[in-house]
């Protein structure tokens, strides 16, 4: 698979089947392989484009980390375009990656044609904000004491989990130790240099707004309540466009890829 050097890091990509281009944007500390499930439907009608962040699993870093913006996660992004297409593309962004897919269409408004923006993390935005900001800033405090695992098990509640209800992991084999490792990689990265970086601030609405991409909005349809959801329909309010739902929660799109693939086919299309 290829590989696309952009400042700083090395990003590795997939791209899949023909015609327009849908990049697909994941937050972290997940991957490509987060979309696995939707890729065969949506490449049927899309040249599909999926990456690792920059850091995480197959896309590297030039040196030791650093903290991880998202105006630098938006060039990124911004870099990959223009390297698999000179027309404008369509975006799918979720979580952190919606984020990153608001930063690109911001700045380079004439390469986003159409952006679904699903969950962004902007805690900010949210009237409890600043306690979801101490409930993040306990979470690194927890990697940082005890490591990443425990540090997930507590951040699982961002997604509707509760972490006293999940099991103890068994002895893994071989392959799942393989796994386990590239994941604490990962979450290395994440809890000490990009949760509490991705998640200060809000995003220049106003100036997203002057853009001509059209912006769709999405939240879970099993996530009402839940920071990500909220931050969605607080965003879709400022921004003056009714908040869509899709099928699933945070992580939709794993756990409902065929149905969240034609969620995604529908808001491009305006239906």
């Amino acid at each position: 698979m290829p590989t696309l050097d952009v400042p700083g890091a090395q990003l590795y990509y997939e791209v899949t089947g023909s015609g327009p281009v849908l990049l697909l944007i994941t937050g972290a500390p997940a991957d490509a392989t987060s979309f696995v499930g939707m890729v065969p439907i949506l490449s049927q009608r899309y040249t599909v484009v999926a990456y690792d962040p920059r850091g995480y699993t197959r896309s590297s870093l030039d040196g030791e980390p650093v903290e991880q913006r998202v105006e630098v996660h938006g060039e990124d992004a911004h870099h990959l375009l223009a390297e698999v297409t000179s027309e404008p593309a369509y975006v799918l962004g979720t979580s952190g990656g919606a984020l990153v897919g608001i930063e690109l269409a911001i700045r380079h408004p004439e390469q986003v044609r159409v952006l679904v923006a699903h969950e962004p993390a902007a805690i900010d935005v949210l009237p409890d904000g600043a306690e979801w900001r101490k409930f993040f800033d306990d979470v690194v405090d927890t990697f940082r004491s005890e490591g990443a695992f425990p540090a997930v098990r507590k951040f699982v509640k961002v997604v509707g989990v509760d972490p006293e209800e999940q099991p103890e992991p068994s002895e893994p084999n071989p392959e799942t130790m393989a796994v386990m490792e590239q994941m604490k990689k990962n979450l290395e990265l994440y809890f000490e240099y990009q949760l509490q970086q991705f998640t200060h601030g809000v995003p220049d609405i106003d100036e997203l707004k002057r853009a001509p991409t059209r912006v769709v909005w999405a939240g879970g349809s099993g996530s009402h309540g839940l920071p990500c959801y909220e931050a969605a329909a607080k965003l879709a309010e400022l921004y003056g466009e009714p908040l869509i739902e899709f099928p699933g929660d945070h992580q939709g799109v794993m756990t409902h890829p065929d149905d969240f693939a034609k969620a995604i086919e529908a808001a491009i299309a305006g239906k």
